[in-house]
């Protein structure tokens, strides 16, 4: 693995985990609603759901990648074309008012772990996004590829991991910003432009 991919992929990853997704915004609701604890335990049950998915992506990608020249370059493409989509839909997003109402339940460490990853493992859509996102943080020329697929997705769901924890504890001070029309402007196009840099990234890459 080149070092310059990896940090390339740490940044990325980091950015992802920090702009405001379904799986954050879960995150940071239910440990309003129900306790910093729910939204750790929720946090390790979404991010254990990135492990199926970098399996799954890397396996698959791998043979491809070894077998067909012609069959990564389209699938490189695809990749591109779909980061771009996903950053054109995030343009077109509308703030969504969110309301809290303090709902303190029993708390099940294991019942919430398996909500969050189950939630994660069932979305089409994240496994999608490995396809799209792995591909171009890996070198040809470096060892198996498989390999390092897999440990690009632990790094991912690490930081991913790392980023939805302190959200759960920074929960209470994080909350003033939900309904600010500005944070919301902002964390948009921001995460349009990641998501568009990486699709025209990924396009031009020649590994």
């Amino acid at each position: 693995m080149e070092l310059n991919l990896v940090l390339s992929f740490l940044t990325a990853s980091f950015l992802l985990a920090l702009m405001p997704g379904p799986d954050n915004i879960f995150v940071l609701t239910e440990s309003i609603t129900k306790g910093k604890r729910n939204g750790i335990a929720i946090s390790i049950g979404l991010c254990s759901g990135v492990i199926i998915h970098t399996l799954a992506a890397a396996t698959g990608l791998s043979l491809i990648i070894q077998n067909s020249a012609i069959a990564f370059q389209i699938i490189k493409y695809l990749g591109a074309a779909y980061l771009l989509y996903l950053a054109f839909l995030t343009l077109k997003e509308k703030k969504s008012e969110i309301t809290f109402s303090k709902e303190k339940g029993e708390f099940n460490f294991w019942k919430l772990v398996r909500q969050g990853f189950l939630m994660n493992v069932l979305n089409p859509k994240v496994s999608l996004f490995f396809i799209a996102f792995l591909p171009q943080f890996v070198s040809t020329n470096g060892f198996n590829i498989t390999l390092q697929m897999i440990i690009l997705g632990v790094i991912f769901m690490a930081i991913s991991l790392f980023t939805f924890v302190m959200i759960s504890i920074m929960s209470g001070q994080l909350s003033s910003y939900l309904n600010n029309d500005k944070f919301w402007k902002y964390t948009k196009y921001g995460k349009a432009l990641v998501l568009g840099f990486l699709g025209i990234a990924l396009a031009f890459s020649k590994k």
